[in-house]
């Protein structure tokens, strides 16, 4: 309880490592640009119920470490970094979405949305050198992936 009082009142930013590669490359990353890119998949709907950082940064994560939807969920709560990722200032102690968000969110930014989130976070990796060139000859982009409690139905 007394760490959970610490965490809840200590920033991120002065728990985690700013040397970190994942901390390097959120001060990268084009949050806003991302965010102006993304807004309009969610145009007709108003405005997105979760932060676009949140799920830009969940969705990396996920391709990043190569964990399904529950996995990183699960993990996010349990690193400071990868909240510091997607944009928390203090640590949270709560699931910061439910997993089929993040099916949802693929599948309405479609193929060309994810294609863009996921070279706008390369783009940042290779300019801050966190990403090699070499580690990019060959890229899998899955739009309709679930974790394995949430499998899409057959079409």
């Amino acid at each position: 309880m007394i760490l959970r009082m610490i965490y809840s009142k200590t920033r991120l930013s002065d728990l985690v490592n700013l040397n970190h590669a994942l901390c390097r490359l959120a001060h990268q990353i084009d949050w806003a640009l991302l965010e102006r890119h993304i807004v309009p998949y969610f145009s007709d709907l108003g405005a997105a119920a979760l932060p676009v950082r949140l799920v830009a940064g969940l969705l990396y994560l996920e391709h990043a470490f190569k964990v399904s939807d529950e996995r990183v969920v699960e993990q996010w709560l349990e690193s400071p970094y990868w909240q510091y990722f997607c944009g928390e200032t203090f640590f949270q102690h709560e699931f910061p979405c439910n997993p089929s968000s993040l099916t949802r969110w693929r599948q309405r930014l479609g193929e060309e949305g994810c294609e863009w989130l996921l070279t706008a976070t390369i783009d940042a990796g290779l300019k801050s050198k966190l990403v090699k060139p070499s580690s990019l000859k060959r890229v899998v982009i899955d739009t309709t992936r679930s974790g394995e409690k949430h499998p899409l139905p057959n079409r």
